[in-house]
């Protein structure tokens, strides 16, 4: 998923709880699977930017020569200016973006 273009918000905001809970009418639940989520995004961020500081990456044995790289200090500005992975997880649970199932319940769907 392209998290770079998500619509979440960059601030905190107050959620209607009433509707993080409609999905699986239990907000425990809910909140549970978000932190799922979360974590599933901060992963791929975080994967993702270790890849591309990877391409800047200078293999010394020296610690008195730190360079500065222009481009990799833009690259972990933009990464910074991202939403949060729990923000970006709370937008996807409650635009219906998220598939969740609990496998203790039977499949309706069948």
């Amino acid at each position: 998923m392209d998290y770079k273009n998500s619509e979440a918000s960059l601030t905190t905001i107050t959620y209607d709880k009433t509707k993080i809970e409609a999905p699986t009418q239990n907000i425990y639940e809910s909140i549970s699977i978000m932190a799922k989520r979360a974590n599933q995004i901060s992963e791929d961020i975080k994967k993702e930017l270790i890849d591309k500081l990877e391409e800047f990456a200078t293999h010394n044995d020296s610690l008195e020569e730190v360079f500065e790289n222009k481009e990799q200090i833009e690259v972990s500005r933009f990464y910074e200016k991202l939403p949060k992975s729990t923000a970006i997880a709370v937008d996807e649970w409650l635009n219906g973006k998220i598939y969740h199932r609990n496998p203790e319940e039977p499949d309706t769907t069948k």
